[in-house]
């Protein structure tokens, strides 16, 4: 008796790792392959059956080591409150996950809700961050987020 196709082998990290300021590596060695830095950026998937990151490279589909963030914020628009993310997604930012990095206190924010209840990490890259900050102003009870005409408290970070 014949039992069919066995399906993809399970995922499992082979070595490649996207570090917490957005350095990609391969078993240590750094990628400086500024194209494929770029389409590993893009291509970075969550699955949430599995709880893993991945990358595809053409058919080639693994399991990648996150140090923080899998995401990146490249830009902020302060008119509408959207995020442009390193994967080329775009959402509204939640300004109440606004939080700093443990590692080395770059700002952090919560994405991709639709994936995980709680949100995936993304990472702001000194523009986005540079144009958050621009909207950020004083107000009652501590700082506040300014998205088109309106403030939006944000945590104490």
């Amino acid at each position: 008796m014949s039992e069919g196709p066995a399906g993809p082998p399970p995922l499992r990290p082979f070595g490649l790792r996207l570090h917490h300021d957005g350095r990609w590596s391969h078993e240590g060695q750094p990628i400086l392959n500024r194209r494929l830095r770029e389409h590993f950026d893009r291509s970075v998937r969550y699955l949430a059956t599995d709880r893993k990151f991945v990358v595809t490279l053409r058919h080639f589909r693994g399991e990648i080591e996150v140090e923080e963030a899998a995401f990146f914020v490249r830009s902020f628009d302060a008119g509408s409150g959207r995020i442009a993310l390193s994967d080329g997604s775009e959402e509204t930012l939640d300004p109440s996950t606004l939080a700093l990095s443990p590692i080395d206190g770059a700002l952090l924010c919560r994405a991709k809700r639709a994936l995980a209840a709680e949100g995936l990490l993304a990472r702001f890259a000194h523009g986005a961050h540079a144009e958050l900050m621009q909207a950020v102003e004083e107000a009652q009870g501590g700082l506040a987020l300014r998205i088109g005409s309106t403030l939006h408290p944000i945590p104490e970070l």
